[in-house]
C-alpha cells in the first residue's frame, strides 16, 4: 500500500484520502500486505467515521470486499466494538451481516466472542435472522459468549433463543460444558435456571458438564451443578470414568475433597473404569502421594482392588519404586493392609460374573469354627478374565462351525443339481451317471450335504447354558464337520476324475490332484491329532494333581502348602484356574477339542 495512503487512513485524514483518489482512483484497489485489508477495512478498524461514511457513500461495493481471512470491513468493526461504524456498514448493505470468515464465524459470533454488548444488541434488533442462520451449524454465538464469560450477552441470546442452550459444537460441547470448564459461575446458573437436565448432556467423549468441571477443578461449579442435579454425579464417561476418576487423573485434590465431603461416595469410590482401575490405581500410577494418603485415610477405598491386569495399587507402586514418592505411597498402602495381587487369598468363582457384597470379619470364634469342611481352592480373581475369554472362544467356535456347515451345504447342493460332466438336454439325466467316478462323487457329495445340514439343525436347535454342555456339543459337531469336509474333498476329487479325459497324457493331472488333496487333508489330520493328544495328556496330569490336593487335610499347614502349590503351578505357566480345559492349555493360548 502506498505510504501516503497508509498515513491518511491511519490518521483518518479525509481530505488527504480524497486528494489521493482524485489523483489516481486505482489507489482504492491497493491493499495492506499479508492481511489484504482494503482502505475500508483499515478505516473501519480505526473507527474513522467520516472516512467510512465517505467511502460507503461513493463506493458502496467496498462494503462486501474481503481480506485474506474472508473478513469484510464489518468484521473489523465488530472486533473492535465500533457501534457507529457497524451501523453505517449495515445501512449501506444489510446482507454483509451474513458474511462469514474462513473459520465460519459471522459478525454476531465475533461480537459475542469479544463481549461487545451494544453491537450484539444492534444485530439482534436489526438482523434477527442472524440467530436462525446458526441453527444448522455447530458452534453458535452463544458458545462464543460463554467462552468469553460475557454474562449479559448470554442473557440477551437466551432471551430470544433458549433452545441454543442445547446446541453442541464439533466436540459435542454444550454452552454449559464450556461454562463449567471455564469456571463461569453466573453463566452456569443461567443455564441451570432454564433446564437442570442440561447436566446430563454428554460430549463426544461421554463427559457431562460435571465431568468438565472436575477436570479443571472448578469447585464452585461442582457445587452449583450438584445442587441442581445430584443424580448427575453417577454418570460415567465412554472410558467408564467416574467424576472421582477424573479428579484424580487430573490431580485436582481440592475438587476430590469437596466431592468426598459432599457426596455419599460408597458406590463410587471402588467403581473401576474400563481398564479395571479404581481411583487408587490412578493415584498411585500418577505418583500423587497426597491424594493416595487422603483416599486411604478418608474414603475407605479398597486398597487391594484388582484391575484387568491383576494388579493392586501396591503392584502399581512397585513397578516404579525408584523415587521417594513411590516409597512413601508404598508405606501408606502397606499400613492400610495393602498387598500384591499374587499374595491375595483365593476368591470365589462367582466373582467372575457377579460382584458379591463385601463380607466383614466376625469377632465370634464359635462361628468361625462352626464348620469343619475344607474350603475348596478357587481361582484368584486376577485370572478370572481367562475363563471369560475361554467362554467367548467357545461361542465364537460355535458360530464358526455353523457358518462352515452352511457353506458346505451350499457347495454340495449346487454340485448335486449341476453334476460334473453335464446333463442330457432332453431328459435332464447326468451324462456320466453310469461311470464309477460319478457314483463315488454322488455318494460322497450327498453324505457331505446331509452331514452339514445335520450340524446346522443341531447347532440352531440346541442352546447349552453350561460350559461343559457347550464343550460336548462342539466336540461332536466338530468331528462331524471334519467328516463332512473329508467327504467334500473326496467328492471334489471324484468330480475331477469325471471331467478330466482318461487319456495317458492326462493321468498325471488326477495324480497331482489326489496327491495335493490327500496330502493336505491328511497332514492337517495328523498335526491336529498330535496336538489333541498332547492336550489330553496335560489335562490328565492336571486332574491327577487336583485329586492329590483334595486328599489333603483342611488344617493350617495344608492351607500353607496349597498356597505354595499354587505358586509352583504359576511358575509352570498355569493360572490357578478351576477350568480343566483352560488349565491344561498352559501358556499356549489356545485349546484343542
Amino acid at each position: 500500500m502506498d505510504r501516503r495512503l497508509d498515513e491518511a487512513l491511519l490518521k483518518g485524514d479525509l481530505q488527504a484520502f480524497l486528494h489521493l483518489v482524485e489523483e489516481d482512483e486505482s489507489v482504492l484497489d491497493q491493499r495492506v500486505p499479508r492481511s489484504l485489508n482494503t482502505s475500508l477495512h483499515v478505516a473501519s478498524k480505526c473507527c474513522h467515521k467520516e472516512l467510512v461514511a465517505a467511502m460507503v457513500d461513493r463506493w458502496p461495493e467496498m462494503v462486501l470486499m474481503e481480506n485474506a481471512r474472508m473478513e469484510t470491513p464489518l468484521h473489523e468493526a465488530c472486533l473492535e466494538g465500533h457501534l457507529e461504524v457497524c451501523k453505517m456498514l449495515l445501512e449501506a448493505d444489510p446482507s454483509v451481516a451474513y458474511k462469514r470468515n474462513c473459520d465460519g464465524d459471522s459478525v454476531l459470533f465475533v461480537s459475542c466472542g469479544r463481549g461487545h454488548l451494544d453491537v450484539v444488541r444492534l444485530f439482534l434488533g436489526q438482523q434477527p435472522l442472524l440467530l436462525i442462520s446458526e441453527e444448522d451449524g455447530s458452534s453458535t454465538s452463544l458458545h462464543a459468549a460463554v467462552a468469553g464469560g460475557f454474562t449479559d450477552i448470554v442473557r440477551e441470546i437466551l432471551s430470544i433463543r433458549q433452545d441454543f442452550a442445547w446446541k453442541r459444537d464439533g466436540q459435542g460441547f454444550t454452552p454449559l460444558h464450556i461454562a463449567a470448564t471455564k469456571g463461569h459461575l453466573e453463566i452456569t446458573r443461567e443455564f441451570l435456571k432454564i433446564d437442570a437436565d442440561l447436566c446430563f448432556v454428554k460430549d463426544n467423549d461421554g463427559r457431562s458438564p460435571l465431568h468438565a468441571a472436575a477436570i479443571k477443578g472448578r469447585v464452585a461449579i461442582l457445587d452449583e451443578i450438584l445442587s441442581a442435579s445430584l443424580d448427575s454425579a453417577s454418570l460415567v464417561t465412554n472410558q467408564g470414568e467416574t467424576i472421582l476418576h477424573l479428579c484424580v487423573k487430573n490431580n485436582q485434590y481440592d475438587a476430590l475433597r469437596y466431592l468426598v465431603e459432599k457426596l455419599d461416595i460408597t458406590l463410587l469410590i471402588n467403581l473401576p473404569d474400563n481398564n479395571g482401575n479404581t481411583v487408587l490405581h490412578l493415584a498411585t500410577a500418577g505418583k500423587l502421594s497426597v491424594i493416595v494418603r487422603y483416599l486411604v485415610s478418608k474414603t475407605g477405598v479398597n486398597v487391594n482392588a484388582l484391575n484387568n491386569k491383576g494388579f493392586t495399587a501396591l503392584d502399581v507402586v512397585e513397578t516404579d519404586a525408584s523415587n521417594s514418592g513411590a516409597l512413601l505411597m508404598g508405606n501408606t498402602l502397606l499400613g492400610a493392609g495393602g498387598q500384591r495381587g499374587m499374595h491375595l487369598p483365593p476368591s470365589s468363582p462367582l466373582d467372575i460374573q457377579i460382584t458379591s457384597p463385601p463380607r466383614f470379619p466376625t469377632n465370634n470364634p464359635s462361628r468361625s469354627n462352626s464348620s469343619s469342611r475344607p474350603i475348596p481352592p478357587s481361582p484368584p480373581r486376577s485370572h478370572c478374565r481367562r475363563l471369560e475369554i475361554h467362554s467367548e472362544g467357545l461361542r465364537n467356535a460355535r458360530n464358526t462351525i455353523t457358518v462352515v456347515a452352511v457353506l458346505i451345504a451350499t457347495v454340495t447342493f449346487a454340485a448335486g443339481i449341476s453334476p460334473p460332466g453335464g446333463v442330457h438336454q432332453e431328459s435332464g439325466k447326468s451324462i456320466a451317471g453310469r461311470t464309477a467316478p460319478f457314483k463315488v462323487f454322488t455318494v460322497t457329495n450327498n453324505v457331505a450335504l446331509f452331514l452339514s445340514l445335520g450340524i446346522v439343525v443341531v447347532l440352531v436347535s440346541v442352546i447349552p447354558f453350561r460350559r461343559k454342555a457347550m464343550m460336548n456339543l462342539l466336540t461332536i459337531t466338530h468331528k462331524v464337520l471334519w467328516v463332512a469336509v473329508s467327504f467334500l474333498a473326496v467328492a471334489y476329487i471324484a468330480a475331477m476324475w469325471v471331467i478330466v479325459p482318461l487319456g495317458s497324457g492326462s493321468k498325471w493331472v488326477l495324480v497331482v490332484v489326489l496327491s495335493i488333496g490327500a496330502g493336505t487333508v491328511g497332514s492337517l489330520f495328523v498335526w491336529l491329532g498330535m496336538m489333541l493328544v498332547r492336550h489330553w495328556l496335560r489335562k490328565s496330569e492336571w486332574k491327577k494333581a487336583k485329586e492329590r490336593r483334595k486328599k489333603g487335610s483342611p488344617n493350617s499347614s495344608t492351607r500353607l502348602s496349597h498356597v505354595d502349590e499354587l505358586r509352583a503351578i504359576r511358575k509352570k505357566g498355569s493360572r490357578g484356574s478351576s477350568n480343566s480345559d483352560v488349565e491344561s492349555s498352559g501358556t499356549s493360548g489356545y485349546h484343542i477339542y
